[in-house]
């Protein structure tokens, strides 16, 4: 079963470090909750770049192995969302579960970006790990 690609991605992060499976689970619930928010055009954005995410890191998977390299998905997908978001951050809701969620994600997917990055120079750098 772990052949498929996504199943397979899903096993080597859940072998991880608790804090990472911890982290992949937070990422997951934050992102997962744009089907909350269908209705908002954020929510429609979040959700596509949550589709190319997961079809993207699982090639990546597939591909390449599970190493820090995966961190380019995020990279690619997630930097011109949260640049979208960023620009229309005087139109978002102040509060409520929109606001709130919206800037939930926008600091989550801003954080995972700085580890992503620091992955990414590091397998180039030379470490695979």
């Amino acid at each position: 079963m772990t052949d498929l690609p996504g199943i397979a991605l899903v096993a080597d992060i859940l072998r991880g470090p608790a804090w990472v499976v911890v982290w992949v689970a937070w990422l997951i619930v934050v992102n997962t909750a744009s089907l909350l928010f269908l209705r908002r055009i954020e929510g429609r954005w979040v959700l596509a770049a949550w589709v190319a995410n997961l079809l993207f890191m699982s090639a990546l998977h597939w591909l390449n192995g599970y190493n820090r390299l995966l961190g380019l998905s995020h990279l690619l997908i997630w930097t011109p969302l949260l640049v979208a978001l960023w620009r229309r951050r005087d139109e978002l809701p102040r509060g409520g579960n929109p606001g709130t969620w919206i800037r939930a994600l926008i600091l989550t997917n801003a954080v995972s970006l700085v580890i992503d990055a620091v992955d990414v120079a590091r397998y180039l750098l030379g470490d695979r790990g």
